[in-house]
């Protein structure tokens, strides 16, 4: 199963394609897509048009997104929050199915503490696809995303496969 992980920004959009082979995990691609126009709703549509190609390209099975949490600029969430329905709106497009996760649990999920450092971050997603070349701080965020998504697939897999056996 291939599993995309996307950190959601409005000037960069971080994303990661791994695969994932029972407890195994691989590093498939990983990048950032840089939105470019005059006004919000070309980079909307830039962001929209890159992150399509990159599925389009990877094909993955499952996706993942990062909840948006609100600061104390109204405007700067409010502009994240549109970048983070495209986040959402091109994985539905290609009927993938999309799990969401706070920043805290990212974090835990990955490193082990809820209020890790970036660089943390880049290092347990290192640790955890060796030989990967991370594009940046956006796309490791994008990679840590799909990693915390995979362990929830597995484990609510293991979950519900272990009910079944019960259930037999």
């Amino acid at each position: 199963m291939r599993v995309l992980g996307i950190d959601p920004g409005l000037r960069h959009m971080g994303w990661g394609v791994i695969s994932v082979d029972g407890p195994r995990l691989a590093h498939v691609a990983n990048g950032v897509c840089r939105s470019d126009g005059d006004d919000l709703a070309a980079r909307l549509l830039s962001l929209h048009i890159q992150l399509t190609e990159v599925i389009e390209t990877h094909r993955p099975d499952a996706a993942a997104v990062e909840q948006t949490f609100v600061n104390k600029d109204g405007a700067g969430t409010l502009k994240l929050g549109q970048a983070r329905g495209i986040a959402m709106l091109v994985p539905a497009q290609a009927g993938i199915a999309i799990g969401e996760y706070a920043p805290n649990a990212v974090k835990k999920a990955v490193v082990g503490v809820g209020h890790a450092e970036k660089h943390q971050i880049a290092h347990m997603v290192k640790l955890q696809l060796p030989g990967v070349q991370i594009a940046g701080a956006d796309a490791a965020d994008a990679l840590a995303i799909a990693i915390c998504h995979s362990f929830h697939l597995q484990s609510s897999g293991t979950l519900a496969a272990a009910l079944a056996r019960a259930g037999a």
